[in-house]
């Protein structure tokens, strides 16, 4: 079922205390943006000339790693969730990219770098950019990878054959291909729980959104339409995903339920606004009570009390 709403719509979701950060040209280059899960309040959080691309929420929300060519070839950055102090942490003549996630304990992020002899591999470091130690050394481009929730493994996308959806220990053991397919699969997103993996395949002609059980099994179609749907991110509690489409002509994203019902898009520009990272939720502020506040607060609680012994005593009499 297809939902056809615009920015400021009621999604009905519970995670309304999360963000959303998406890449946009809207302002002439790529820059990492972010809003509302409803659509509201898109805010350019990067500004800068260069490109800066593929978000990705640390676990507590407070920081977001990207990728940026601001210093002449693709790094991993880390900035404040408000854009501020924005640092190159990977700091490497290759080129280092795409797309950067964090551990489930905020203290390493995996990436993908060409670093080693120009193959593209998976790569991790501490969260500071040190101890950055390769995973992979495989004859095809390794590309995409995506913590597990528990942290014990690392899902990828590998061209060793074509591309295909892998998953392996933390450390690079293990490597296990999930999907079996001669069409692109690629894109791994897991779900907050650990027992799904969202990602994009073209197995039907264009990009569609699909999942698949974290041991390769019960594989499912999500979306179903003849534009490209593309880049899922999974909701905080797992009941939704973010994703981006053409289907109303340019690169929007939007938001459905985990089983593709109530897709609603909740961008809407002339420009490209893609690759989106639905952030944890994020904590609000408890707001403060004034002096006068808290003695009406307490004058009605006692009301209420007295009210209420009063009633009491008119049954007993």
């Amino acid at each position: 079922m297809l939902v056809a709403l615009g920015l400021g719509v009621d999604l009905g979701i519970a995670q309304a205390g999360s963000k959303i950060a998406f890449t946009s040209d809207r302002d002439g280059n790529n820059e990492i943006y972010a809003m509302n899960v409803d659509g509201t309040n898109q805010t350019n959080i990067s500004n800068n000339a260069a490109s800066d691309f593929s978000a990705s929420w640390s676990p507590d929300g407070s920081q977001i790693a990207f990728v940026s060519d601001r210093d002449g070839n693709y790094e991993i950055y880390v900035m404040n969730a408000d854009g501020t102090n924005q640092t190159n942490i990977s700091n490497h003549p290759s080129f280092d990219c795409c797309i950067p996630s964090w551990s489930p304990d905020g203290t390493q992020i995996a990436f993908a770098s060409n670093r080693g002899g120009g193959n593209w591999e998976i790569f991790v470091m501490n969260a500071d950019g040190t101890n950055q130690v390769a995973l992979t050394a495989n004859s095809g481009a390794d590309w995409f990878p995506d913590w597990s929730p528990d942290g014990s493994q690392i899902a990828f996308a590998s061209n060793t054959t074509d591309w295909e959806i892998y998953v392996m220990n933390a450390d690079g053991t293990n490597q296990v291909r999930l999907t079996n397919n001669l069409a692109t699969d690629w894109f791994p997103s897991w779900s907050p729980d650990g027992s799904t993996i969202a990602f994009t395949s073209n197995r039907d002609g264009n990009d569609e959104i699909y999942s698949v059980d974290a041991t390769g099994t019960n594989l499912t179609r999500i979306t179903n339409l003849p534009a490209n749907d593309t880049f899922p991110s999974w909701s905080p509690i797992g009941t939704q995903l973010a994703f981006y489409s053409n289907r109303d002509g340019n690169p929007e994203i939007y938001v459905m339920d985990a089983d593709g019902m109530n897709q609603a898009r909740i961008t809407s520009n002339v420009s490209t606004d893609s690759n989106p990272s639905w952030s944890p939720e994020l904590s609000e502020p408890v707001p403060s009570m004034s002096l006068r506040g808290v003695i009406i607060l307490l004058t009605l609680l006692l009301a209420s009390s007295l009210a209420i012994q009063r009633r009491r005593v008119r049954r007993q009499g």
